[in-house]
């Protein structure tokens, strides 16, 4: 049977704990960061006190319960571990010490994530809308209902007992998140192999084959060459049989994309922002243009530049191939659908031929986003994919028609994983409802 809950201000069991510290340039410093959404405290780095800008500071002990005061709407606190003790902290961390008579640590952590915490710092929580701060008064004031020290022990029981089911069902769901990104990956490997689509051949035995287009883009090349849109590079080596990790369906041909296309790099007018030459009517994309959504298109943009920035950058038509090339986001390819300008974070594929269909390419080029992450810009300190790299890249090509039988067959299948991931997300979104209905049970 349930005892009385007694009500008590936060200042009853919660003292602000103020050790102050003042920093000496030749001493390192363990500093701390407080992760939203209940994520915990930890070490953010160790720094030698002569890179410290604020010399005043606290020593933050490990069990004491500390807060953000900018983020804790945003569920910034939680109970100091071991390792961040004698950690320092700014005045925008406020520690506390709490009275173990009154409250439990493992009670105060867990009724830390309830919503019904969240909606206690929110409404003490002042200021402009995406910069409020914690009144501390006003929180330490507010006044919550606890059992006594004996039975909070048994709720807890009960609760960790009941959170173990919902923490089980998350993890299901984050394995089934990895399952489903490694099936997208393997359903985009075995369409660049052609195994999606050996039924297609069976059906279709005298397609023409992929080498005679081979023959006619390297033409085109050198008559782009001729006419000097293009400039004429270097040959490259053929791709010997133990370059190749597999035999290649009939009809189809090993080939690097410097082949069937010209890759080049955008570029930036400077300094970035200035008015002469930004905020113009011509797009101009940035990375994050192409790495906003997970679409296959792109049919808008941010940015935008004046002719008198034109000279500094690049312009290409309506339906080209691009690909990002530096960063952590490099190796995400888009088809930009309208004329645009870009910069040098952004390659991009000029003069394909019309029998490469650009859909196909773009499944290509997403099936190596991680190897262009991974091996592709090994050894370089800022990942970083140059032109020379993006041409040397191995391709295998198909006739035209596969080409597009490989699209229609890869949508279809991914439109089934959007599906399952809808259906994923939903049950997070019950699973962490589910949560709250356990917290608000044990602890309101």
């Amino acid at each position: 049977m349930m005892g009385i809950w007694k009500k008590y201000k936060f200042s009853d069991f919660l003292k602000r704990s103020k050790i102050p510290i003042l920093l000496e340039n030749e001493k390192n410093y363990k500093r701390v960061t407080i992760k939203t959404k209940h994520g915990g405290v930890s070490i953010r780095n160790t720094e030698i006190g002569a890179k410290i800008g604020t010399k005043k500071q606290f020593i933050l002990k490990s069990g004491q319960f500390v807060l953000s005061k900018i983020d804790a709407r945003y569920g910034a606190f939680g109970i100091a571990p071991e390792e961040v003790n004698e950690a320092i902290i700014t005045g925008n961390f406020w520690a506390y010490d709490f009275d173990e008579n009154i409250i439990s640590i493992s009670w105060l952590n867990n009724f830390t994530n309830s919503a019904t915490f969240y909606n206690i710092c929110e409404r003490a929580s002042s200021g402009v809308t995406h910069r409020k701060y914690l009144n501390e008064q006003e929180f330490l004031n507010t006044g919550i209902y606890l059992p006594d020290i004996k039975e909070q022990k048994l709720v807890l029981t009960s609760f960790e007992r009941k959170s173990k089911t919902t923490e089980f069902i998350n993890q299901e769901l984050t394995h089934q998140q990895t399952l489903l990104k490694k099936l997208r990956q393997q359903i985009l490997q075995e369409a660049i192999e052609g195994k999606l689509t050996a039924d297609w051949r069976a059906a279709n035995p005298d397609v023409e084959p992929a080498s005679a287009l081979l023959e006619r883009i390297a033409t085109e090349k050198a008559e782009l060459v001729k006419a000097k849109k293009i400039k004429k590079q270097k040959p490259l080596p053929p791709i010997s049989n133990e370059e190749q990790p597999f035999e290649l369906p009939d009809g189809w041909v090993w080939c690097r994309l410097r082949e069937i296309t010209n890759i080049v790099r955008g570029g930036s007018p400077r300094p970035a922002g200035d008015l002469r030459f930004y905020q113009g009517n011509i797009p101009f994309l940035k990375v994050a243009d192409l790495t906003a959504t997970n679409a296959t298109y792109l049919n808008s943009h941010t940015y935008t530049i004046k002719e008198a920035g034109l000279h500094k950058t690049r312009k290409v038509p309506a339906n080209t191939l691009m690909l990002t090339n530096s960063g952590a986001t490099l190796g995400i390819p888009k088809i930009c659908r309208f004329e645009t300008t870009f910069n040098d974070g952004i390659a991009a594929f000029i003069y394909m031929n019309n029998d490469l269909f650009k859909p196909y390419f773009y499944y290509v080029l997403s099936s190596k986003t991680q190897w262009f992450l991974e091996e592709a810009s090994r050894g370089q300190g800022q990942p970083n994919l140059n032109t020379d790299i993006i041409g040397e890249t191995f391709i295998f090509l198909p006739p035209l028609p596969e080409q597009r039988a490989i699209v229609t067959k890869v949508e279809k299948l991914l439109a089934l994983c959007d599906q399952l991931e809808t259906q994923i997300t939903q049950n997070q979104t019950h699973a962490e409802a589910l949560m709250q209905a356990v917290l608000r049970e044990a602890f309101s």
